[in-house]
């Protein structure tokens, strides 16, 4: 039984291009790709100094067209895109809110853009680029703690970009936890196994309280007026941007400017997979926005979310099947998640609503966002009024009339 069990969620493992260590991150990321595609990596690692000294644009014009097809495996692709990526979204915001540019070289649009249909990920910077696939082990044999990790690429911002990028990513890897639990409770479920959606259940809302307690390092790494004001445009997409209303035209590939939403939390499979789950469904234009972001998602990870919403409903099973314990259960999962959206609800005001306002009152600084993004999320969301209706549709899933039934009675 226990071999068959093993066997499944290895399965799934495989079948979603998850791990059960590190859930969603992609594993041993390269940092190298062959010497055909050094002036790439070249661009990537030195994009700090390109961008602060305003030659990023002049050297991107001077960029050789290269063909993406000497890429032979995933992480090289993945590699490729994140440098791209990172190297775009430099391009574009150089010059700060005021001078955005308005067409992406061909140099960078063709390879981005075959790179992206290879992998089935956008052309341009994402969350599963930033965060889940951009880091490295400063000692390979240590372990991953924050102290020996580092990013592979980084945008102007010192310390604040790589706390928040390194942040967010152990976020994620408090969260694999909660995703095997996620699959224990699918195939509970399907058995009609009291026991096994409890322990999955139970093992889910310890990884969301691993991730809110993860989350709290925010606070020492990264610093809110640098977030606000140097690191936080490049990662600024050019959908429901003010700054780029029309979207961005990338030459060799498209005639007309192309609309994307920059990189947000809102494309974290992980959040996503336990909203399926616990069957909260967001609906109107947050369900919308929300749906659209799994477009941002690597295919596998968003057919995993696919997979949890279409399974027998569990929040129906446990209101059907008279259970307090399991009731308690459901409750407690879903109140962690209530609890760190709360806390990103929080953190966000800190980190953008407090330095915009400031900023606003003292006249729009020369570069960075400004005030152009100060109610909007780097996914184009309303931020404020997105984040506080995730919450309270979360907290609208509690189970208030609690089964009377309990195992152990």
């Amino acid at each position: 039984m226990e071999t068959n069990y093993r066997e499944t969620l290895q399965a799934d493992f495989d079948a979603f291009d998850i791990s059960e260590e590190l859930g969603f991150i992609l594993e041993e990321p390269l940092t190298h790709l062959p010497d055909y595609y050094r002036v790439w990596l070249d661009l990537a690692n030195n994009l700090t100094h390109l961008i602060e000294s305003r030659k990023l644009r002049d050297v991107v014009h001077k960029m050789p067209i290269l063909s993406p097809h000497h890429l032979s495996n995933h992480r090289e692709l993945r590699l490729a895109h994140l440098a791209l990526g990172f190297i775009s979204m430099g391009y574009v915001w150089q010059e700060g809110q005021h001078e955005p540019a308005q067409i992406l070289p061909k140099a960078l649009a063709w390879p981005y853009w075959l790179i992206s249909r290879r992998i089935g990920l956008p052309p341009i910077l994402t969350y599963a680029d930033s965060v889940l696939a951009n880091w490295k082990l400063k000692d390979p044999t240590g372990d991953m703690e924050i102290g020996n990790m580092d990013l592979i690429f980084s945008f102007p911002g010192g310390e604040t970009c790589r706390g928040f990028f390194m942040v967010s990513l152990l976020v994620e890897m408090a969260a694999s936890s909660g995703i095997t639990g996620s699959l224990e409770v699918m195939h509970a479920v399907k058995i009609s196994d009291l026991i096994g959606i409890q322990k999955g259940l139970i093992k889910v809302t310890q990884s969301l309280k691993k991730m809110k307690e993860t989350f709290q390092l925010m606070h020492n790494h990264v610093e809110a007026n640098a977030f606000h004001g140097t690191l936080r445009i490049f990662v600024s997409g050019w959908r429901d941007n003010p700054m780029l209303p029309r979207g961005l035209l990338y030459e060799g590939v498209s005639n007309e400017p192309v609309l994307l939403s920059g990189g947000s939390a809102a494309q974290s499979s992980a959040i996503q997979c336990f909203d399926a789950l616990l069957c909260i469904q967001h609906e109107g234009e947050t369900g919308a926005f929300l749906t659209r972001m799994r477009d941002y998602m690597p295919p596998a990870h968003r057919q995993l979310i696919e997979t949890l919403s279409v399974c027998p409903s569990l929040r129906d099973f446990i209101m059907t099947c008279s259970d307090s314990d399991l009731c308690q259960a459901y409750n407690s999962c879903v109140s962690a998640l209530v609890d760190l959206r709360s806390y990103h609800l929080n953190t966000v005001a800190k980190y953008v609503t407090v330095p915009g306002n400031r900023a606003r009152a003292m006249g729009c600084p020369l570069r960075g966002a400004g005030t152009a993004l100060n109610t909007t999320g780097t996914g184009g969301s309303n931020l404020m009024v997105f984040l506080k209706t995730v919450r309270n549709t979360t907290q609208k899933a509690l189970i208030l009339e609690r089964p009377t039934t309990s195992r152990e009675t």
